[in-house]
């Protein structure tokens, strides 16, 4: 769907004061950035963390008390998938040294480790190897490379800043020291990223970021890198791939030592039991939980799976009172609603304007900073761009790019999002974007520390799914780090812990029993079950049908 008259009409005024603020930009001047003071203020005021009515008191497991937002609460305050009496798990049906369970860019980086460690890996994803938020990334990847004018030290420090100094200091201290290593792994893998003619790479700066170290391929970065590590993974004698096998619980065994876990085959609807002498929850986060009612980037299969059973077997969470809302998801066309609109826009020099054509906040305050300033502009000074299915949303005015840098820019370095809208007839070197927050990632997760273990001796966790690296709020290009260096570092673990510390046991579902024990003894009443696996989008209406047509059947 093309852009309609109304809001055609509305462009004109983007267009109008798009000389005055080219011309500031191209003197050096920057619209003035928020101080501590007033970005706390906003954050208070409009940003979706703080408002207490969105989160709830946890009244089961090892974080009992926690409050964290409703959605996750409902699927930790809920029942199990199996039942655990009837479960057989003398029937073993697999058996490996490794258990990754997740496809995506941690998952696929541990598995890599694991296996040039001497490890057998099976790999377990609910959908397609690689059906992840990891390839859905498009911004980059940081890394401090240009010795010279960055280090590891000052990207601590702006990730420390950005997430409120609520980072994991020796979290946090491994991710920015582990970065160039993981830059040079992934270019000698063969990652294509952007590059200068004499070889160098291409680098921008990203909301939060004092330095230019975001390197990226085009705006399909997760993509490609994806693409590159799922192939060496694919290609690995001692790499098993299972897909359409969801997790539904964790095995322990008799020492409390994490032991492999239950599958459940989507196509034949079978039970699997794997044994494994360690095990790598890599799951990814929780986009289709729809937090509050936002919108997502995240791919179908992101509904917090591994959370409820990493806390389930015993460990705690981290964080997960905080959800990241990017600033720029597409609200218009409709079709594409929460489609993420790369930061690296931004970066490159598009304004964000509101329905006068005025820009209201500086394009690069951390993220969660920029979706208070979007969310205040369209529900405080209603000065939101209202769109066809009554929402509203804020201009990113993408045309600046290629007047800044040169026609053609936009196609080259946004090809992605180039041809997503000129699907709709859409020129997005020629005509702004409509966008308004997105819920984007999964801040918060499981507690684990510096080498990817948990509590649970035997699990092992990675990516998206972990909390306490990047505190409370993430900065651009630290997402795809992360799943990196610390998949690559739970392979290595759990490939140690394989050699020197597993112990062999009975297989046992005992502390799913003792989970359930517990909701009775809450007062907990529900027919949830979880993990939930994939979401369910059918209205009330359609649900109804659905139930009383099974009911007429039966």
């Amino acid at each position: 769907m093309p852009y309609t008259e109304e809001l055609t009409n509305l462009i004109k005024v983007v267009e109008k004061t798009r000389p005055q603020r080219l011309a500031r930009k191209k003197k050096g001047e920057e619209f003035p950035r928020m101080s501590p003071d007033e970005a706390d203020e906003v954050l208070k005021k409009f940003h979706p963390d703080y408002k207490g009515e969105g989160r709830r008191e946890l009244k089961v497991g090892p974080s009992k008390g926690d409050r964290i937002p409703h959605e996750f609460a409902d699927l930790l305050e809920a029942w199990s998938r199996i039942n655990p009496d009837y479960i057989d798990l003398s029937r073993v049906d697999m058996e490996t040294d490794i258990l990754i369970i997740g496809g995506g860019g941690a998952g696929t980086a541990a598995a890599l480790l694991a296996e040039q460690n001497g490890a057998r890996v099976l790999l377990v994803t609910k959908l397609r190897h690689g059906d992840a938020n990891t390839m859905m990334a498009e911004g980059g990847i940081q890394a401090a490379s240009k010795v010279e004018k960055d280090s590891p030290c000052v990207h601590y420090l702006d990730t420390l800043g950005g997430g409120h100094f609520k980072n994991e200091p020796e979290l946090l201290s491994t991710l920015v020291t582990e970065a160039p290593g993981v830059l040079k792994w992934l270019e000698g893998l063969g990652v294509m990223f952007s590059k200068f003619p004499d070889g160098r790479l291409h680098t921008l700066l990203g909301g939060g970021i004092s330095r230019k170290r975001m390197h990226y391929c085009s705006d399909i970065t997760g993509a490609e890198i994806m693409r590159t590590i799922r192939d060496e993974a694919r290609n690995k004698e001692n790499i098993t791939v299972l897909e359409f096998s969801p997790t539904i619980e964790l095995i322990l065994n008799e020492h409390g030592h994490c032991a492999g876990a239950v599958l459940y085959n989507l196509e034949t609807e079978e039970y699997l039991i794997v044994k494994a002498k360690a095990t790598i929850l890599a799951t990814g986060g929780c986009g289709r939980l729809h937090i509050q009612g936002f919108m997502t980037t995240n791919h179908y299969g992101a509904t917090a799976d591994g959370i409820v059973l990493g806390y389930r077997a015993g460990v705690k969470l981290k964080l997960l009172h905080t959800i990241q809302y990017h600033p720029t998801g597409a609200v218009f066309p409709e079709q594409v609603e929460g489609l993420l609109i790369t930061e690296k826009f931004r970066g490159a020099g598009a304004n964000l304007v509101n329905i006068d054509g005025e820009q209201f906040v500086y394009e690069r305050e951390p993220r969660d900073v920029e979706s208070a300033a979007i969310i205040r502009e369209c529900l405080e000074t209603g000065k939101g761009v209202p769109t066809p299915t009554g929402k509203l949303g804020v201009w990113l005015d993408s045309p600046m790019i290629d007047i800044l840098m040169g026609e053609g820019t936009v196609e080259r370095e946004f090809l992605g999002k180039f041809i997503v809208y000129r699907r709709f007839d859409i020129d997005i070197a020629k005509q702004p974007m409509l966008i308004y927050p997105t819920l984007h990632y999964q801040n918060g997760g499981l507690e684990y520390n510096a080498r990817g273990e948990t509590s649970v001796p035997g699990l092992f966790i990675a990516g998206e799914v972990s909390g306490g690296v990047h505190g409370e709020n993430r900065l651009i290009g630290n997402s795809l780090l992360d799943v990196l260096v610390f998949g690559r570092i739970a392979g290595e673990s759990a490939s140690g812990y394989t050699r020197d510390k597993a112990k062999d046991g009975r297989l046992s579902l005992q502390h799913v029993k003792d989970y359930h024990h517990d909701l009775e003894k809450s007062g907990v009443v529900t027919d949830r079950v979880a993990p939930i696996l994939l979401p369910d989008y059918a209205n009330p209406e359609v649900r109804e049908r659905q139930l009383t047509a099974h009911h007429v059947n039966k």
